[in-house]
């Protein structure tokens, strides 16, 4: 979820071509909508920090009520420990300075996904 298309688009591209499946969104409230309507697994969310309407933290609470699953890698400008302050579970919380190439992109993705919780599973 990023508000600049650029990098969005950068990022959505990059992650492609390393075999994910990647579902792209400009805002917040559509990346939300995303979500409540995805009828497959999302396993990761990555988003910008600050976004005009929606920022980054609160879509990340948002997502976590639906899918608690979930994992999430902020990304941003702004140096982390300014982000990781204003946040109670900070220690829970993935980051990705901006800007950041594709090595360190992949890099971040996979190390998330290998130690983010399994889903469970109903039944």
């Amino acid at each position: 979820v990023e508000d600049e298309e650029a990098v969005r688009s950068f990022a959505a591209r990059a992650l492609r071509m390393r075999g994910y499946n990647v579902l792209e969104a400009s805002g917040g409230e559509e990346a939300l909508e995303m979500v409540r309507n995805a009828s497959a697994p999302i396993h990761l969310l990555i988003t910008d920090v600050v976004m005009p309407n929606m920022d980054g933290p609160t879509l990340g609470r948002n997502v976590k009520r639906i899918r608690p699953e979930m994992a999430v890698i902020f990304m941003s400008g702004s140096a982390e420990e300014a982000f990781r302050r204003n946040d109670e579970k900070a220690e829970d919380l993935h980051f990705l300075p901006k800007p950041f190439g594709l090595k360190q992109l992949a890099s971040k993705v996979k190390e998330v996904l290998s130690g983010a919780p399994p889903a469970k599973r109903a039944g």
